[in-house]
C-alpha cells in the first residue's frame, strides 16, 4: 500500500507534494533578490555612461534604448530553448546559472571600454535574465498546492517589488557614498557593480543548495516557436485575447520604459544642474524608487479589485490609470524639484495597474488546452512592445524632449484603454469566478 506524501505549510501556502519548508524558503530569497538585481542595470548603466565612458548627454538616450533591443533580442531567442533546458536537467542549475551569468555581466559592466563592449556584456546579461526570470516564474507555478497558487503569486509580487526597492536603493546611492569616502568616480562605479556582482553570487550558491533538486514529474507541454505562433495567433480570434496582446505590447513597453529612462532622466537632469555623476545618479534612482514604491503599495489595492470586477472592465480602469500617470509627466519640467514627486507616484500606479490589468485578462481567457501557446505568443508581444517602444523612445528622448518616450507611451495606453472600450461594449466576456479560474 502506496503511503501518501506528506504535504506541508509555509505560513499560508500549502505546498505541493514533495516540496518541503526549506525549498519554499529558498524560493522566496530568490524571489527577492531576482527581479531586484536585473533591475539595477539600468541605475549602474547610466554611471557607466556617464563617469566611465563620457558619453555626451545628448546621446544617451538612443545608445539605453539600443542596449534594451540587443537585451529583447536575445530574450527572443532564448525563452524557449531556457523552458526546454529546465524541462530536462531541473530548475535549480537553470536558475542558479542566471545568478552567476549576471554576477559575470556586472562583473564586466565596468570594465566597458566602448559602447560596442557594454552591447556584448548588455548581452551576456540578457542570457541570465532568461535564466532568472523563466526559473522564477516555472518555480512559482511548481511549488504551491492549486489551492494556494494565488497566495504565493501575491507574495512573490511583494517581494519583487521590496528586491527593487530595497537593491536599488542601497547600491543606487553606493558610488555616492564611495566618492564622498575619498574614492575617484571610476572606483565608485567598479566597486559598486563589483559588489552587486557578488551578492549575484552568493544567490546562487543559496538557491543552488535549497531548491528542490531533479526536474518536476508535471512538466508543461512547451511547444516549438512555429506552432507557438501559430496557436496563438488562431487564438486572437477571441477579440478579448487580442486585446490582451494589445495590452501586453504596451504594459511590458510600459516597465521598459520607466526602468530605462527615468533613472536616465534623472541623471541627466542632474548633470545638467552641474553635479558630478555618482550624485546626479543618487538622484535618478530615488525618482525611479519613488515610482516603484507607490507600484509596491498599490499593488494589493488594484489587485483585489481587479478579481472581483469583468477582466475588460478592470483593463479599462487600469490602461486609464497608466494613460494619466505617463500623460502627466508632461507638466514637470525638472524632475528633482519636490512638487514633482506627485507625478512619479502616478506613473508608478499606472505602470503596475496596466500591467496587472493585461496579466489578469490573459489568465482568464486562455484556453487550457492551448494555454502555453497563448502565453507564448502573449509574452512575445510584450517582448515586441519593449523593442519598439525602447527604440523609438530613446531617440525622441535625445532628439525632443526625455519627457517624449513617457507621453508616447501615456498616448498608446489610452489606445489600448479605446479599444478595452469597444470589446467590453461589444465582447464582455464574464466576470471573474474562483470556481472557473482552472
Amino acid at each position: 500500500m502506496n503511503e501518501r506524501p506528506s504535504i506541508h505549510k509555509l505560513g499560508p501556502v500549502t505546498l505541493a507534494p514533495s516540496v518541503l519548508p526549506h525549498h519554499a524558503w529558498t524560493y522566496l530569497f530568490a524571489a527577492f533578490f531576482s527581479i531586484g538585481l536585473v533591475t539595477f542595470v539600468s541605475i549602474g548603466q547610466a554611471y557607466i555612461l556617464n563617469e566611465h565612458l563620457k558619453i555626451p548627454t545628448s546621446r544617451q538616450g538612443t545608445i539605453s534604448g539600443n542596449l534594451v533591443f540587443w537585451t529583447e533580442i536575445v530574450t527572443l531567442l532564448f525563452f524557449v530553448p531556457a523552458g526546454v533546458l529546465m524541462d530536462r536537467i531541473g530548475r535549480k542549475p537553470v536558475y542558479s546559472a542566471g545568478f552567476v551569468i549576471v554576477a559575470l555581466a556586472y562583473a564586466l559592466y565596468p570594465l566597458s571600454r566602448s559602447i560596442e563592449e557594454l552591447t556584448i556584456y548588455r548581452m551576456i546579461y540578457a542570457l541570465g535574465i532568461v535564466a532568472l526570470t523563466g526559473a522564477l516564474s516555472t518555480v512559482m507555478i511548481d511549488y504551491p498546492a492549486e489551492r494556494s497558487r494565488g497566495k504565493l503569486i501575491a507574495i512573490t509580487g511583494f517581494l519583487n517589488g521590496l528586491g527593487i526597492v530595497a537593491l536599488n536603493s542601497f547600491f543606487g546611492g553606493l558610488p555616492h557614498r564611495l566618492v564622498a569616502k575619498g574614492f575617484s568616480g571610476i572606483d565608485a562605479g567598479l566597486y559598486t557593480h563589483f559588489a552587486i556582482a557578488g551578492v549575484a553570487l552568493i544567490s546562487a550558491v543559496v538557491v543552488g543548495f535549497g531548491l528542490k533538486g531533479g526536474t518536476e514529474v508535471r512538466k508543461e507541454e512547451r511547444p516549438p516557436l512555429r506552432n507557438l505562433l501559430s496557436s496563438g495567433i488562431s487564438c486572437a480570434k477571441n477579440p478579448r485575447i487580442l486585446l490582451s496582446y494589445g495590452a501586453a505590447f504596451v504594459a511590458r513597453g510600459d516597465q521598459s520604459i520607466i526602468g530605462t529612462f527615468l533613472p536616465l532622466w534623472g541623471t541627466t537632469a542632474g548633470i545638467a544642474m552641474g553635479m558630478e555623476p555618482a550624485e546626479a545618479v543618487k538622484k535618478g534612482m530615488m525618482i525611479f524608487i519613488i515610482s516603484q514604491g507607490a507600484a509596491l503599495l498599490w499593488a494589493p489595492v488594484i489587485g483585489p479589485l481587479i478579481d472581483r470586477w469583468n477582466r475588460v472592465t478592470a483593463l479599462i480602469v487600469c490602461m486609464g490609470l497608466a494613460s494619466v500617470g505617463y500623460l502627466s509627466l508632461g507638466l514637470v519640467g525638472n524632475p528633482h524639484e519636490p512638487g514633482s514627486i506627485i507625478f512619479f507616484v502616478l506613473l508608478g500606479i499606472g505602470q503596475i495597474s496596466s500591467f496587472l490589468g493585461a496579466q489578469s485578462l490573459i489568465g482568464q481567457e486562455a484556453p487550457k488546452a492551448e494555454r502555453g501557446s497563448v502565453i507564448g505568443m502573449f509574452n512575445i508581444c510584450g517582448a515586441a512592445g519593449i523593442l519598439v517602444i525602447t527604440t523609438v523612445g530613446g531617440r525622441l528622448f535625445d532628439s525632443m524632449s526625455p519627457k517624449a518616450p513617457f507621453i508616447v507611451v501615456g498616448a498608446i495606453n489610452t489606445v489600448v484603454m479605446l479599444a478595452a472600450l469597444y470589446v467590453r461594449i461589444k465582447f464582455p466576456g464574464r466576470g471573474y469566478s474562483h470556481a472557473e479560474r482552472e
